[in-house]
C-alpha cells in the first residue's frame, strides 16, 4: 500500500467514486446477480475506505480493492439474512406448536402469544 498524502483521502474517494462507480457496480451486479445488494455493498466498501485508509493508507490498486471489499460486504450481507430467515422459521415452529398445544387443551392462547403470532406472520 502506498502512502498518498495528496489528494486527501475524501477528495481521492470522490473522484473514484466519480470516474469508477458504474464499473464497479456494473462488476458487483455481474458477481452477485443482484442490483440491490450489489449497490449497497458497494456503499458499504468506500464507507470502509473512507475509515480505513487514512490509518492503512491507500492501496495501489483502489478500484479492485473496493470490489473485493463490497463482494466481502455482499458475502455478509448474505450470510445475516440467511440467519435471520433461519431464526424467523424457527420461531414461526415454536408459535405454532404453542397454538396447537393451546387448542388441544382448548385453552385461549394467551394474549401476548397472539401479538407475536401476529407479527411473525405480518
Amino acid at each position: 500500500m502506498s502512502e498518498r498524502s495528496t489528494p486527501p483521502i475524501g477528495e481521492l474517494l470522490d473522484s473514484l467514486y466519480r470516474v469508477d462507480s458504474g464499473r464497479i457496480l456494473a462488476t458487483l451486479i455481474r458477481l452477485l446477480g443482484d442490483f440491490d445488494l450489489a449497490e449497497e455493498a458497494m456503499h458499504e466498501a468506500f464507507a470502509a475506505a473512507l475509515s480505513l485508509w487514512p490509518s492503512s493508507g491507500v492501496p495501489d490498486n483502489p478500484r479492485p480493492w473496493l470490489i473485493s471489499t463490497a463482494r466481502f460486504k455482499a458475502i455478509d450481507t448474505l450470510r445475516r439474512r440467511a440467519g435471520f430467515d433461519a431464526s424467523q422459521d424457527e420461531l414461526v415452529r415454536y408459535l405454532e406448536a404453542r397454538w396447537s398445544s393451546a387448542e388441544k387443551s382448548k385453552e385461549e392462547p394467551s394474549s401476548s402469544l397472539r401479538v407475536r403470532w401476529r407479527i411473525v406472520r405480518a
